[in-house]
């Protein structure tokens, strides 16, 4: 996952791009980058890490315009230790393009042998961002034929980019001497909305808590298949250019990927989590009897909404049994020594008088390898819990992600290929209780008319794009990273301020 943001006005955009990656901080803390444009050249500056390492006050000074875009990465395909891979990409010809993408391109590879052998592009990197890129610069070189450049040019090129590229792709690209174009695919899998200021600046961003935080209106989402061209008057220019556009967004961003204080969609992402806490109550009922629990106590941060709605509809206390620990550092590996993981005693620490001689329900976003819910469960059992009963309000992650969300291989996912009783025995809880797929779906979907479903293939296996094998998957899997836990920890528990 990723978060990008566009922007296009009358005045400097350097600060108000910078502030915006702060607020999008959440969605990618691998590399952060700026582009900027003034008189038709462009000014970059990207490095791996957060956004306040990455840009200093001379880098800051070296990024002059009016018009600009901004991505914060975390990767899921590519080299994560490439400052290479860092975002935005460029690309000269035609114009002068520079791209930034949040999603997963699935047939990346086919793409890039298309790139090569066919348009005679060449692709410097592993990043889909770049094959995607280039697929765009090439679209746009066939539509404009040499000639001046016009929205109705762009439009048909992006119609093309859909019927070539597969996957999920949230993109704005900023074009020389033109304005910004911005996408979405057609299932609209990943997010991207756009909104004004009062003194006549438009911009684009993955999450609106990101417009809102920068003193701007929001507009409107951009709508699956539809692009977005915004000229350097600020002009904005629309078209749906996909066949056949369809919303089903992926519902992981509900249930933990976004922050609580966005709207997605249409849908308040903390109402969403309210609803699963209400749907998530019902469940644990029919395993645990209320008045066997005596009290709910959420893993920071994000499933606390739902927690907070369990208790309340189960008539329970609801307090904070986790101290999160928000400045923990990388480890570093010094020659000679073997590599430590970190501990999530580390990363979280508990407040023992909540536990001691209590049955305490733990309530969590979601659980995926587990090794994470295991510790946890220990350290209650250590701060003298009498029982441990532990509820996830999402379903079990069963499936790969193969539409930009950093999830492990099969193997890795301790639901998949086993039963819950299977996964509680792992686990060494009292009680497992999972949400339901339908409940899931349901208690999301019903915020909103204009969706056709969700993208939920982490949880039900159906991928919406609808040309993924198993073969497809493990080429995904192969290229991913992340997975090694030996790095850098980049996990929920060990992000700062996520979901806050």
């Amino acid at each position: 996952m990723c978060g990008i943001v566009g922007v296009v006005s009358n005045a400097p955009v350097n600060q108000l791009i910078y502030d915006a990656l702060l607020l999008l901080q959440h969605r990618g803390q691998d590399a952060a980058g700026i582009v900027t444009q003034q008189e038709r050249k462009f000014f970059m500056h990207k490095a791996k890490g957060m956004v306040k390492d990455v840009f200093r006050t001379r880098n800051m000074r070296s990024l002059p315009g009016n018009c600009g875009l901004g991505q914060v990465r975390y990767p899921t395909a590519g080299n994560a230790f490439s400052e290479e891979e860092a975002q935005p990409f460029y690309v000269n010809a035609p114009f002068g393009i520079v791209l930034v993408h949040n999603g997963n391109l699935t047939n990346a590879h086919a793409l890039k042998a298309e790139l090569f052998n066919t348009d005679h592009r060449h692709i410097n990197t592993e990043s889909d961002s770049e094959v995607l890129l280039n697929v765009l610069a090439h679209e746009i070189e066939i539509t404009t034929r040499g000639a001046t450049l016009q929205v109705e040019n762009l439009f048909a090129a992006v119609a093309n980019v859909h019927r070539r590229v597969r996957g999920s792709y949230a993109v704005i690209a900023l074009i020389a001497g033109h304005g910004v174009l911005a996408f979405r695919d057609p299932f609209g899998i990943r997010p991207l909305c756009m909104g004004k200021s009062a003194d006549g600046t438009v911009m684009l961003a993955s999450e609106s808590v990101t417009l809102e935080g920068t003193s701007h209106q929001f507009d409107r989402n951009i709508d699956p298949g539809e692009a977005i061209f915004i000229d350097l008057q600020g002009n904005v220019h629309a078209k749906q250019c996909a066949d056949a556009p369809t919303l089903k967004p992926c519902i992981f961003e509900f249930v933990y990927l976004a922050r609580p204080d966005s709207v997605m969609d249409g849908i308040s992402v903390y109402q969403a989590r309210l609803n699963l806490g209400e749907t998530l109550a019902k469940r644990v009922i029919s395993t645990v009897p209320p008045n066997e629990i005596d009290v709910v106590i959420p893993i920071p941060e994000s499933s606390r909404p739902s927690a907070a709605q369990l208790a309340q509809l189960l008539g329970l206390p609801y307090r904070e049994g986790f101290v999160k620990n928000r400045y923990v550092g990388r480890t570093f590996i010094m020659p000679g020594q073997a590599v430590r993981k970190k501990s999530v005693r580390q990363k979280l620490n508990v407040i023992a008088s909540e536990f001691k001689g209590r049955n305490v329900l733990l309530v969590d976003d979601s659980i995926v390898r587990g090794t994470t819910s295991k510790e946890i469960v220990q350290m209650a059992r250590d701060a003298g819990a009498r029982k441990v009963y532990m509820a996830s309000a999402a379903p079990p992650v069963r499936y790969p992600n193969v539409y930009g969300i950093d999830m492990p291989t099969s193997n890795e996912l301790v639901a998949h290929n086993r039963t819950v009783e299977q996964i509680r025995e792992i686990i060494g809880c009292d009680a497992l209780i999972y949400q339901d797929v339908d409940g899931m779906k349901k208690a999301i979907g019903s915020l909103s008319t204009k969706l056709a479903g969700f993208d939920a293939s982490c949880f039900d296996g159906v991928y919406v794009t609808g040309d993924i094998t198993s073969d497809d998957i493990d080429r995904l899997n192969s290229n991913r990273v992340g997975g090694d836990e030996s790095q850098e920890d980049t996990s929920r528990l060990a992000l700062p301020n996520h979901s806050e």
